[in-house]
Order: structure tokens, then C-alpha cells, then sequence
């Protein structure tokens, strides 16, 4: 005994450190937060490593502009998206209109369509060459742009508009949530003590909404600050078009790092004030189940303000764009447009966005089951860590990226060239490697974060019943944790597959030559001014894009009825 005891006591030591966990487990999730946190360190070295000229003349020639457009685009898309999303979520959950549960399950729609795709269409047809223009110079009989007056639609207003008839959809779903499920017993009393519906909206279904409205808020800025299709279309300068051309027109790429760092502070100050909305409002779940708040029937012009209220963002958001892109489909001939080239770009899109996926998911049971299993400090660290990288922008996603993927390169180049005397080209950068890991890191806690909810559905006495069976943690997982899973592997698989085939961001800066993702074809047809060309990779987009939609409305109407009524503490 006494010469075995030196040989497993370590070992047992480290079980019990570990908690149960495997080891293997526990290594990878500390990997996976290093490669979270990888691009972020470097680009705070690629920044630092700039001349202090360098650093003058961005303050001076750049960050003044780009933070003016960034700030006045934010707080315009703040403002029209949070009023039309809270506007929208409390006239379809509180009043009786026409057509209110059509519009009440079309109002999320717009999520499909990506802000850049808008963008495209809303200048083909509201520039001045665009058939709204053109149709009022007919009618009123104008000649030139010059006499008459109308938005223009390449601004920074007109990007706050084109922003806020996609994003407001992240406000609604939150909102809507909330009031449905508010208790009636305090609108009644409210009503008692002669209380108007504006002052029943403004004094307690809002305040009651304000822990799901920071959320939802902060996604909207979190999007509007991660584009760089629709700004840049529509000529706003914001920090992310500033990044981007600062990196490949201007060719520096530590004035590009350094006005991404800025960017990051501004991320973390959004993420912070998220925070605080949220800040000691705790809402919890009667067991009782008390009555929810019933809708009050509105009637006459009343009635039809509510339906056009809430048809419009409809309209705007997702039945034009929609609409502009068959017609147009059907114009140019739906077999013309399927050729070779268009396929191969299609399955490019298909292949990248599908193992890419299939990584994600597999980090994200790793992360997950792991944390579960072990329940160490470590884990929950990691965890957090790896949930950094869906709020970090695409552009400084990338921008980060390139010195630990070149880094990874140069030592699989050197470890081949030891073993084989051969050598070999970039594999990551030189491939589409760089995109996956960009996609892997951005996309990551979206796995995570459905995993961990479906896993927190899993009643811990199943796992501790198979403690006592004698099962090992890996049994654990794959017996009783992953099968249990499947509903929510699903769903983060759809999510994470479409935001994929969406992001263009990280695709257009990290992919190599001669590539193409219905993204950047897209992206590409409309920088040439000829967006209709792109148009059926367009409509692809956003009909892949309405598949998490459609599953998106299910579970928000199916939350209020699996719930009872919040209570707020």
C-alpha cells in the first residue's frame, strides 16, 4: 500500500479539486476562454504598438466624426426603436383592435431581413433614381431634384430609420413578454383609483418592463453598433465603417486597433448600463398563478389607429424589403439566376455556416456540461468569459484575430516543416478557417446560452441518481444530459446556422481570396450599384433568416401561458 498510495493520491486530489469533472472538460473550457479573450489582448497590443503621432492623428482626423455619427446613430435608434417596439408590445397586449393577433405575430418579422439587405432597398427605392421619387416628379410635374424637398435617405437619419424598422422587433419580444404576464390585480386597482391608460402605461406596466427592456435596448445597440453594410451604404461614418477603412484603404492597421479599442470601451459601456437598468429588479413567479391583465376592446377611429400603429412596422420592416426582392427576383427570371457561380456560393455559405455550427455546439456542451458537472469558480469564470464574444463587433472580431491566427500558422508551419522538411502555406489565414473561428467566438454564447436554459430544465436528482448507478460524468453527459438536451441543441443549431449565413462584418474582412458567402455577394453587387443583381441571395437570406423568427413568436407566446404572473421584489 505504502508504494501505491504516492502513485493515486495526486490523482484523487485532483478528482476532488476538479469536483467530479473530467479533466479534459475542464482544459477545454479554459481554452475556449483563452480564445475568447485571444483577439481582445491582441488588439489592445496591436494598439499600443502604434507611433504617438499615429494616435494624434486618429483623435484628430477620425474619432471626432465617427464618434459624433456613432453617438447620434445609437441615441436615434435607441429612441424610435425602443418607442415603436414598447409602443407597439403594449397596444397589441393591452387593447382589442382589427387584425391585432395578425399584426401581434408579425411584428417580430422584420428580424429576418438584416439591417444591410434593408439598407440596399430602402436607397433603390427611395433615392432620387428610386420609384418614389421618380413617381412624384411625374405626378407634380418637377423636372429636378432642386424643386422639391424630400428625405434623404443616404443619412444618418435616414440610417437611424432603416435601423429601427429591423432592430425594434429585440424591444417587442422583451416588452411583450412582460405585459403579458403582469398581474391584473394591480392595473385594476390602478383603474379604481381613476388612473388613465397612459397613466396605467407610463406609471407601472413600464417600470414593471424595465429589467426586459434594458435587455432588449441593449441588443439594438449592440446590432446597430456591430453593422458596416448599411452605414457604410448610406454614408454614415460610424466607428465600424472608420475601423474598416482605416485597416484596408489607409493600410493601418494600428490606427484601425486603436479606434476599435474605442470601440470596445463603448461596448462595455452599453453592457454596463444594461446592468444597471436591471439593477436590483428581481421579478419572480406567483405559484399561485393569478389572473393576467385581459385586454380592453377600443372602437371607432380609436381602433384603426391601433391597427395602422401597428401595421406599419410591418409594412416597413419586413413586407417592402420582402416584397422589393421577389419582384425583382421575378423580374430577372428565377432559372436565370440559379447558375454554377451561384450555387457555389450558396454552398460555401451552406459549408462555413454548417461547421461552424457544429463547433459551436460542440464548445457549447463542453462549456455547459462541464460547469454543471464540476460547479467550480473556474468553470463559471470561463463560462462568462466566453459569453464576451457575441457583444464584441464584427470588424474588431476580426481585426483581432489576425495576429493569433497568423501566430497559429507560423507554428503549424514550423512543426511541418520539422516532420516533413516541406513547407506549407497559411492554413487558417489562407483558408476559410480564420471565418469559422470568427464565427465559433462570436457566435458561441447564443449555443450557450440556449443550452444552459435547457439544461437548467433537468432535474438534478436524474444526474444524482446515476451518481449512485455508479455512472462516470461521461456517462452522465451522454446518457442523461445530451438526450435530454435535444430540444434545445435544436434550437441553438438554428440560431446559431442562420446569424452565420447572416454575418458579414467577419466574413468580408477575414475571407480569402476568390470566396464568397451570400453575404458578401450581396455586399459586393450593391457597392458596384447594382443591388438587384444580388437580389435572389438577398431573398435566400431572409427566408433562411425567418425559420429562428418563426420559432422565436412560438416561444414568446407559449411563455406567458407556461407562466404565471410576476411579482416584483
Amino acid at each position: 500500500m505504502r508504494t501505491l498510495a504516492p502513485t493515486h493520491l495526486p490523482a484523487t486530489s485532483l478528482r476532488r479539486a476538479l469536483n467530479g469533472a473530467p479533466l479534459w472538460s475542464v482544459v477545454v473550457v479554459v481554452a475556449v476562454a483563452a480564445l475568447v479573450l485571444a483577439p481582445l489582448v491582441s488588439l489592445i497590443r496591436i494598439a499600443s504598438q502604434g507611433e504617438a503621432t499615429l494616435w494624434a492623428q486618429v483623435t484628430v482626423d477620425i474619432l471626432p466624426a465617427a464618434l459624433l455619427d456613432t453617438g447620434m446613430l445609437l441615441a436615434g435608434v435607441a429612441a424610435l426603436a425602443g418607442t415603436v417596439g414598447i409602443g407597439t408590445a403594449w397596444l397589441v397586449t393591452a387593447h382589442r383592435f382589427p387584425g391585432r393577433r395578425l399584426v401581434a405575430a408579425m411584428l417580430p418579422l422584420p428580424l429576418a431581413v438584416p439591417t444591410y439587405i434593408t439598407a440596399y432597398i430602402y436607397v433603390e427605392i427611395f433615392d432620387a433614381a428610386g420609384p418614389v421619387q421618380m413617381g412624384l416628379r411625374s405626378l407634380m410635374g418637377w423636372t429636378s431634384r432642386g424643386d422639391y424637398w424630400f428625405p434623404e435617405i443616404r443619412s444618418v437619419y435616414g440610417c437611424i430609420f432603416v435601423m429601427s424598422a429591423v432592430l425594434y422587433p429585440y424591444v417587442y419580444l422583451a416588452a411583450r413578454v412582460m405585459f403579458l404576464t403582469q398581474s391584473a390585480s394591480m392595473i385594476e386597482v390602478a383603474r379604481t383609483l381613476g388612473a388613465s391608460r397612459l397613466r396605467l402605461f407610463r406609471a407601472i406596466a413600464i417600470p414593471l418592463a424595465r429589467p426586459a427592456l434594458a435587455v432588449g435596448l441593449s441588443l439594438v445597440l449592440l446590432e446597430a453598433l456591430n453593422d458596416i453594410g448599411a452605414s457604410e451604404y448610406l454614408g454614415v461614418r460610424t466607428l465600424t465603417v472608420s475601423i474598416f477603412t482605416t485597416w484596408l484603404n489607409r493600410g493601418s492597421l494600428a490606427g484601425a486597433a486603436q479606434i476599435a479599442c474605442v470601440m470596445l470601451a463603448i461596448v462595455i459601456v452599453l453592457i454596463a448600463t444594461e446592468r444597471y437598468g436591471r439593477r436590483d429588479r428581481r421579478y419572480t413567479l406567483s405559484t399561485r398563478r393569478p389572473r393576467v391583465t385581459q385586454p380592453v376592446g377600443l372602437s371607432g377611429g380609436a381602433a384603426w389607429l391601433a391597427t395602422l400603429s401597428c401595421a406599419l412596422p410591418v409594412l416597413m420592416g419586413f413586407v417592402l424589403p420582402i416584397g422589393f426582392l421577389v419582384r425583382e427576383v421575378l423580374r430577372r427570371g428565377f432559372a436565370e439566376q440559379v447558375d454554377d457561380a451561384f450555387l457555389g456560393h450558396l454552398l460555401t455559405t451552406i459549408g462555413l455556416s454548417g461547421v461552424a455550427t457544429l463547433a459551436t455546439l460542440a464548445f457549447g456542451i463542453i462549456l455547459v456540461t462541464a460547469s454543471r458537472l464540476a460547479r467550480l469558480h473556474l468553470t463559471k469564470v470561463a463560462l462568462a468569459i466566453a459569453g464576451i464574444g457575441y457583444a464584441v463587433p464584427g470588424t474588431v472580431l476580426a481585426l483581432g484575430l489576425l495576429t493569433p491566427l497568423v501566430s497559429i500558422d507560423t507554428g503549424l508551419g514550423t512543426l511541418w516543416r520539422l516532420l516533413t522538411g516541406e513547407r506549407i502555406g497559411l492554413i487558417l489565414m489562407g483558408s476559410a478557417g480564420g471565418i469559422v473561428v470568427a464565427y465559433l467566438i462570436r457566435f458561441l454564447p447564443i449555443a450557450t446560452g440556449s443550452l444552459s436554459a435547457g439544461l437548467d430544465r433537468v432535474s438534478p436528482g436524474l444526474e444524482d441518481a446515476g451518481r449512485i448507478l455508479g455512472a462516470r460524468p461521461r456517462e452522465l453527459v451522454l446518457r442523461i444530459q445530451i438526450p435530454l438536451l435535444r430540444p434545445a441543441l435544436a434550437s441553438a443549431a438554428l440560431l446559431v446556422f442562420v446569424d452565420c449565413i447572416k454575418e458579414l462584418s467577419a466574413t468580408l474582412l477575414l475571407r480569402p481570396l476568390n470566396t464568397e458567402t451570400l453575404a458578401t455577394l450581396v455586399y459586393g453587387h450593391a457597392s458596384r450599384g447594382a443591388f438587384e443583381d444580388g437580389s435572389l441571395a438577398a431573398l435566400v437570406i431572409v427566408l433562411v433568416g425567418l425559420l429562428p423568427v418563426i420559432q422565436l413568436v412560438r416561444s414568446a407566446e407559449a411563455a406567458p401561458r407556461k407562466a404565471g404572473s410576476p411579482s416584483g421584489s
